[in-house]
């Protein structure tokens, strides 16, 4: 099968999964019944009232959470050449959370939610990337220890926030928001989320050409002509615009980041140009597919997203590590 071939069938399979995140839940419809709510928003029946005010905007987030996690996990991994790198293990996502907890807190309005997790985002980035420098660059074994570390102490913090919280509906707020779920977010929510996010993948695509250099030596990507350091500050900043915009609307999820960008290369290879196409649609459809199953596999309970997706990226992390190369 041919590159163009897998995008095309991604992108189907990104509809069926919009269609069955819209399908099912509590409450089940048809594909007749969804069809007809789709073509009559307007209409005051039960199917076209769940369907526009809870499982499309539901949806729609789930896709750009899942594309927006997958695409920094991909800039992450090429720019540093390492498959276990992603949001989650450089501290990127657990600055935003304790940022966000600490905002949640204080009352701060929703709609800041975004910027506060970009401003947290970067400082702890910057924090990692300091942590981690070398004489010759940054040091991939240290920035995993560097961000495992600070995300063990964010967890802290964010532990204390929520017991000196002003009260037990602000901590169960915390506390809901930290396990990960897309539960009473809308429409509203989608506005400053998309915005962080589509700049992030702007940002993203001027670094295709640099990263597909980099996949040949960082000294052989110099003598084609790429300046190293502004790649990597340009992809910095845009895996944390890309992770601040998912961790604002869903809360801490982790192991998208590292998951997707290895279903796709396995997919369509190397190339940051078709790896990236790929991403963006299969990382909807993991997130999608994910929440579709949280909401719906013990109603009217719903599994925390990001419990559910560690119990599956756990085994794959461990997978993949079992896979490096041995050193002498």
């Amino acid at each position: 099968m041919t590159r163009l071939a897998v995008i095309a069938v991604a992108l189907c399979l990104l509809v069926a999964a919009i269609i069955v995140g819209a399908s099912w839940g509590t409450i089940s419809f048809s594909p007749a019944t969804i069809v007809s709510a789709l073509l009559h928003p307007h209409a005051q029946n039960d199917a076209s009232i769940v369907l526009w005010s809870l499982r499309l905007p539901r949806v729609a987030i789930a896709a750009l959470v899942g594309a927006a996690l997958a695409t920094a996990g991909l800039l992450m991994q090429d720019l540093l050449g390492n498959p276990l790198i992603d949001p989650y293990l450089t501290g990127t996502s657990a600055g935003a959370a304790l940022a966000i907890a600490v905002a949640i807190a204080f009352g701060v309005p929703p709609a800041l939610y975004s910027a506060i997790a970009l401003c947290a985002s970067l400082a702890t980035t910057l924090l990692v990337a300091a942590l981690s420098r070398t004489g010759t660059g940054l040091s991939v074994e240290r920035m995993i220890v560097a961000g495992i570390a600070l995300s063990s102490l964010f967890a802290g913090l964010t532990t204390l926030v929520i017991l000196w919280s002003p009260s037990a509906s602000v901590s169960l707020s915390i506390l809901a928001w930290l396990g990960g779920s897309l539960a009473g977010h809308g429409w509203r929510d989608l506005g400053w989320a998309t915005l962080y996010a589509a700049c992030g993948l702007g940002l993203a695509l001027t670094t295709i050409p640099a990263l597909n250099a980099l996949r040949l030596g960082t000294r052989r990507a110099q003598a084609l002509g790429v300046d190293l350091d502004r790649t990597r500050w340009i992809v910095v900043v845009s895996a944390c615009m890309l992770t601040s915009a998912a961790v604002s609307v869903s809360g801490v999820i982790g192991f998208v980041g590292l998951m997707v960008p290895h279903i796709v290369r396995g997919a369509v290879g190397h190339d940051v140009r078709w790896s990236l196409a790929a991403a963006l649609p299969v990382g909807a459809i993991v997130l999608i597919l994910a929440d579709t199953f949280a909401r719906s596999a013990m109603p009217p309970t719903e599994i925390p997203l990001g419990i559910l997706l560690s119990l599956l990226g756990v085994p794959a992390f461990l997978y993949l590590a079992s896979r490096r190369p041995k050193t002498a």
